[in-house]
């Protein structure tokens, strides 16, 4: 025998008031007193007896889910803390790129900050925002296998230089495409230099071919880079940032996801740390 208790009393007079309607209750869950006093949980399944158009009676079933409901959080616990453990594993392999390029120390975690701060705003869902969080967070990987001179070089690179540090998408994607996860990180670093009208690199993608995790990494990657210092320039700031991003929206960058980092800074008072 069960009791509701006081605390979930709302609950049971509100969907006992929709079954009285005539309305069916499936899968409402809902904490009750056992025979020793302790709460458990059970699921209710309940419809209405109708007869001359009236209700009559309520029928239905309650079954205790107690010991699944502790079995699905010992999993939801197991879980944040693999994806935690997997974020800390990450964040050591940024730091290794970020003591090989001190100039852009910090750029891989704000890139990644603002990346789902956009998504949010985009309404995408949280497992997909976890995804690109932890991309974003190494999404320049590839760059431990470009010269240290050519990451620290205060003057304007050459083409020869330019093309061995475009590799670093394809070398990130290297390193990454045996690990695995649930989501497609590899995939995000390797497009996330690609641009909409397939002037990016290293696959030269366009629109329909690019993830979108990957399209709004790029502007969060581009936005950041244009705002901060860099070896052979000072900060432009972020006004410049967003201004450059929204002349190529449609054309290099998703004009979407530049309207929302746009409302982000401009409207909602965001601002990179």
């Amino acid at each position: 025998e069960k009791t509701t208790p006081l605390s979930e009393l709302p609950k049971a007079i509100k969907a006992i008031s929709r079954a009285l309607s005539g309305e069916t209750i499936l899968n409402l869950e809902i904490g009750q007193l056992d025979a020793e006093g302790k709460i458990v949980v059970v699921e209710i399944n309940s419809s209405p007896v109708i007869k001359d158009d009236k209700v009559v009676a309520l029928q239905g079933v309650l079954r205790d889910i107690t010991v699944r409901k502790k079995a699905e959080e010992a999993a939801r616990d197991s879980s944040l803390k693999l994806i935690k453990a997997m974020e800390d594993t990450l964040q050591a392999m940024a730091m290794i790129v970020e003591m090989r390029d001190p100039y852009t120390a910090g750029h891989q975690r704000r890139v990644s900050q603002l990346a789902c701060v956009i998504a949010e705003e985009m309404l995408l869902l949280p497992d997909r925002i976890t995804g690109l969080r932890l991309a974003g967070l190494i999404h320049d990987i590839g760059k431990v296998r470009v010269p240290a001179e050519i990451l620290t070089n205060p003057n304007v690179l050459t083409e020869a230089e330019k093309a061995i540090l475009k590799m670093h998408p394809t070398l990130g994607y290297e390193v990454l495409k045996t690990l695995d996860m649930p989501w497609p990180v590899a995939q995000i670093i390797f497009q996330h230099h690609e641009r909409i009208d397939g002037s990016g690199y290293p696959q030269g993608l366009k629109d329909g071919q690019i993830l979108l995790e990957a399209k709004i990494l790029a502007v969060a990657d581009a936005v950041e880079a244009m705002a901060s210092h860099r070896p052979y320039r000072a900060g432009l700031g972020i006004d410049f940032a967003l201004d450059e991003i929204e002349k190529n929206k449609g054309i290099f960058y998703d004009s979407k996801i530049v309207d929302a980092c746009v409302k982000l800074f401009r409207e909602k008072g965001f601002r990179l740390e």
